[in-house]
């Protein structure tokens, strides 16, 4: 029999990590979507499905007995529990990552973390480092008086009082009805994005600062280096802590682990 491997997902890696893993032989693969995203990366390979767990509780009861869902539910309709899990959601989904850490340990089920590295600053950058959304609208109070935001929708909120300042809010989906959102423009694209673009966007915009999370990759790093070559400070929001736990910094070093992990489960 398989053995049943469940990818906590929504990222480009973990599209990847979902279509290689379902070559090998031995695993039957299932992905979860957080549902956040109207156009989420959906895996072409393996089972599909979209919602919360529940918190760290009922990750631990989908791991111990995973259940047919009546959407995207599995083929054989059997309910089998997971053997090994794979967080590869995107680095600023800190309480998912958190209740995998904790539902993995729970059931002892084998638990890897697929985290892509940091960016880096170089010579060249205008950092400033900050720890989290509040942190970085206060950076911009007397520094910015047209800024390109960078960090999604759902944190759109904690610059919605800086009226003085106008806002380029770059996302993939429309935020939430009756979210407050600051003064500016709402642009709807997914990345990634060619630094010839990037380049342009912040020049037609008069852009004078960048915020944004620390995402590595190199989907929209490209405004990185805009922001260097026209000499633009960037806010850059620092990753939340994760969990002392397995981790790997690519697809390739993933389906490393699970070869390993297949040879110790037979």
């Amino acid at each position: 029999m398989k053995k049943r491997l469940l990818i906590l997902g929504g990222t480009g890696d973990a599209a990847e990590l979902a279509a290689r893993a379902s070559q090998i032989a031995d695993i039957e693969v299932v992905s979860s979507l957080a549902g956040r995203t109207q156009q989420p990366f959906t895996p072409k390979t393996g089972t599909v499905r979209i919602g919360g767990f529940g918190g760290a509780a009922g990750l631990a009861a989908f791991l111990l007995v995973s259940a047919a869902r009546p959407y995207g539910g599995y083929a054989n309709g059997e309910d089998r529990p997971i053997d090994l899990l794979i967080d590869a959601t995107h680095p600023f989904a800190a309480q998912i990552s958190a209740n995998a850490a904790v539902a993995a340990a729970e059931c002892n089920v084998p638990y890897l973390m697929l985290v892509r590295p940091a960016w880096e600053r170089v010579e060249g950058d205008r950092w400033i480092e900050v720890a989290g959304h509040s942190e970085a609208a206060k950076a911009l109070l007397g520094l910015s008086q047209r800024v390109f935001l960078t960090i999604g929708r759902q944190e759109l909120a904690a610059f919605a009082g800086l009226d003085a300042i106008w806002f380029l809010m770059r996302a993939i989906d429309p935020p939430a009805l009756n979210t407050p959102i600051p003064n500016g423009k709402l642009l709807l694209a997914r990345g990634p994005f060619s630094l010839e673009d990037e380049r342009q966007l912040l020049l037609e915009y008069q852009i004078d600062t960048i915020v944004s999370k620390n995402s590595g990759g190199g989907a929209t790093y490209a405004k990185i280096v805009a922001a260097r070559e026209l000499g633009i400070p960037v806010v850059m929001v620092q990753r939340p802590p994760i969990a002392d736990v397995e981790k790997v910094a690519d697809v390739a070093g993933a389906i490393a682990w699970l070869v390993k992990q297949l040879s110790g489960l037979w």
